[in-house]
């Protein structure tokens, strides 16, 4: 089985820049005026997994939940690394979690539509 997160956005090229070029990500394909819907497929290459955003001419409003998170977990020290300095040198403030596990074993911040990301230090 493979896995889509897929998510309705007003902000498809700030997501689109965020997922690439602050957590590494790569763009995997797009599409344009599908039924009205523009979208953008992100994640890594050869995995089961990624991530589609897409926009239309409705704007909506979010409601994420305190607890909704994307949890990425980098494959070295190094990675994790790369993606702390990236986000401190484009002053993206981190937050803390109700959940306290998550304070101790990542980084936690929201993506420019307000929906948290966190990533984990440690290894699944």
């Amino acid at each position: 089985m493979k896995f889509r997160f897929a998510r309705h956005t007003n902000n498809l090229e700030n997501l689109k820049s965020f997922y690439i070029d602050l957590l590494g990500l790569e763009y995997l394909g797009s599409f344009e005026n599908h039924s009205d819907y523009d979208g953008i497929f992100i994640g890594k290459p050869n995995l089961d997994w990624h991530l589609e955003f897409t926009k239309s001419n409705e704007l909506i409003t979010f409601n994420f939940g305190e607890e909704d998170y994307l949890v990425f977990y980098p494959e070295t020290i190094q990675e994790f690394e790369k993606i702390r300095s990236k986000l401190v040198e484009n002053n993206i403030p981190s937050i803390l979690s109700k959940n306290p596990y998550w304070n101790e074993n990542g980084i936690i911040f929201n993506d420019p539509d307000g929906y948290s990301i966190i990533i984990s230090k440690v290894k699944v």
